[in-house]
């Protein structure tokens, strides 16, 4: 299960969240740019709080965060006391931070377009399979905890 849990990690947030904009902060550089500290809290923040996730999934739910090894209990610990998405959120708080850290609006519009991407997931996917499998107890967390942040 531990392995899962790492590949999903890897494959999914790992290449969305860091090897894409990695790739075009390298651009930035070599474009001439430079790294402005400012957005590394951000950056660091948003990874720190995707591994805690990412660990909530697979402690409590027992799963992962991959829709292919998804957890099999629903998790309403941790960061998902306040939002039905922290992962999400976590990983457009490391998107926002590669922007600022790079100064890079080439990052800032590919966050724009994850986060679309995102919200089109959420509502039209999770949310409505997370109603088929865990029925009332969504029903109840839905009306208790936010899908963002409010």
């Amino acid at each position: 299960m531990a392995r899962r849990a790492l590949l999903a990690f890897l494959a999914l947030p790992g290449i969305v969240a860091i090897a894409v904009p990695a790739w075009m902060a390298a651009g930035a550089l070599r474009a001439g740019g430079r790294v402005y500290p400012v957005g590394l809290p951000l950056l660091l923040t948003g990874f720190a709080l995707l591994v805690w996730c990412a660990r909530e999934f697979h402690v409590a739910g027992k799963g992962t965060l991959a829709p292919w090894s998804p957890p099999r209990h629903l998790v309403t610990t941790g960061l998902y006391r306040f939002s039905r998405n922290p992962m999400y959120v976590a990983v457009t708080l490391m998107l926002s931070g590669w922007a600022l850290a790079f100064a890079s609006w080439t990052i800032a519009i590919y966050a724009g377009f994850v986060m679309g991407a995102f919200q089109l997931r959420v509502v039209y996917g999770e949310e409505r399979w997370l109603a088929r499998t865990h029925g009332a107890a969504w029903d109840e967390y839905r009306a208790r905890v936010p899908r963002w942040l409010v």
